[in-house]
């Protein structure tokens, strides 16, 4: 599996759909997480540095200085609209398992670098077949994950004033939204050209 985005969920407020999507496949599974979990994976796949560690960031370190290792995160389960997760790991005691909240697991898994599993069955019961047809998935992607940017009258310098504050006050959604109205005003303008 790997890892879509992130975007809120329009059935429960407060809460977020973390997408999960098949590697070689067009099914998707959409994982309601709450709004603290969505925080921590998205800081990690915006590439932001919190100023002090967060829960998994610390729980990464352990495991480092412990020379175990995150070898992956399997999704083993779906019962009454939860999924169940365990996290595999390795180090000189052997290989074992920890039961592990899903959205929690997928935190470590991307600090960690390793891969996320499902089965079949959960696949089957959770899964969404999205068909691309004419589009490619990374304009599908886009489009189903767009958030629409307020910061559009802000220049350059004062959205990295106000990413340096968000960042500072542990504000990462804001952070992560700031950040990339940044990158899409720094992608450099193709010259026109005619045919």
């Amino acid at each position: 599996m790997k890892i879509l985005g992130l975007s809120y969920s329009q059935d429960q407020s407060g809460a977020y759909a973390l997408v999960l999507a098949e590697t070689d496949g067009n099914r998707r599974i959409p994982i309601i997480i709450g709004a603290v979990e969505a925080q921590a994976i998205a800081i990690n796949l915006e590439g932001l540095k919190p100023p002090r560690p967060l829960t998994h960031d610390l729980f990464t370190t352990v495991l480092s200085t412990f020379d175990i290792q995150l070898t992956e995160v399997f999704i083993h389960a779906f019962e009454e609209g939860i999924f169940y997760a365990e996290m595999k790991l390795t180090g000189e005691k052997g290989n074992f398992s920890i039961d592990s909240r899903t959205s929690d697991a997928i935190a470590l898994a991307l600090r960690c670098s390793c891969p996320i599993y499902t089965t079949e069955e959960v696949m089957s019961q959770t899964g969404i077949l999205i068909d691309f047809e004419d589009s490619d998935e990374e304009t599908a992607l886009e489009d189903e994950l767009d958030e629409h940017s307020v910061y559009d009258e802000f220049s350059i310098d004062e959205l990295n004033e106000m990413l340096d504050k968000a960042i500072h006050d542990e504000e990462y959604e804001k952070a992560s939204v700031i950040r990339d109205e940044i990158s899409k005003r720094s992608e450099p303008e193709l010259p026109l050209t005619e045919e």
